[in-house]
């Protein structure tokens, strides 16, 4: 189902979302930056035949629901949830 930059795109948000839940406890604070560059540079990336429904997820920053959609999870993402980090 997955094309190489979908999979290296979810290896991002699974690292993205694992860095956001060390937060609270991190010191120090990780670098998201780079983190979000990275994802950035990626959804450049997607062929045209991208799903619409994750390129509107990228497109709004909602990474949780992107990584979600790819994870084959989409069922989870509730319209309206604000799963952005």
């Amino acid at each position: 189902m997955c094309n190489q930059v979908e999979n290296e795109l979810l290896t991002s948000l699974i690292h993205l979302s694992e860095t956001v839940k060390t937060l609270p406890t991190a010191n120090p604070k990780p670098n998201l930056l780079p983190l979000f560059a990275r994802i950035d540079e990626l959804s450049k990336q997607l062929p045209r035949n991208t799903s619409p429904t994750l390129l509107h997820y990228l497109q709004k920053r909602s990474y949780e629901k992107a990584r979600l959609y790819l994870q084959v999870r989409d069922a989870e993402n509730q319209a309206g949830s604000g799963g952005h980090f």
